[in-house]
């Protein structure tokens, strides 16, 4: 299967998923007004690589994590918004809360060479391409 068709079905599973989670939402009423954002993201394949940017503005990475289990990459974290003693929110455009953004690893992908760094407010995540075998399960160091 090429490169694009499984981006194409990855893209249209996650703009699915977004849809029922938006109709979920609307069916289930909520005593406080949703704050949870989704970070943007940026999927890039290169001859040899996979990358995955995630941005994520005004957090730490000690408050991200990574795991990889049966296949799926799993981004988790929590960006809140902290106040002093006297101090009101006058006004709120920033989304607050926590997140989970998840992603089909390929077969061909080397799950054991997944590294991932954190600068600037950008996650950044590679994955190397390999052509047989299998990789560990488990949480991933950001560095």
């Amino acid at each position: 299967m090429s490169s694009f068709k499984t981006t194409n079905i990855e893209k249209q599973l996650s703009d699915l998923g977004k849809e029922i989670q938006n109709f979920v939402e609307k069916l289930i009423p909520v005593d406080q007004p949703v704050r949870d954002f989704t970070p943007a993201c940026d999927v890039v394949e290169g001859k040899d690589v996979w990358k995955i940017f995630v941005d994520l503005p005004g957090m730490k990475k000690e408050q991200v994590s990574l795991t990889l289990k049966n296949r799926v990459l799993t981004i988790e974290g929590e960006r809140e918004l902290y106040l002093e003693d006297g101090e009101s929110l006058e006004r709120e455009e920033r989304k607050q809360g926590a997140f989970i953004r998840s992603f089909a690893i390929p077969e061909y992908a080397d799950e054991s060479s997944v590294e991932a760094s954190f600068k600037d407010g950008v996650l950044k995540i590679e994955i190397s391409k390999k052509e047989d075998g299998d990789g560990p399960s488990g949480s991933i160091p950001i560095n």
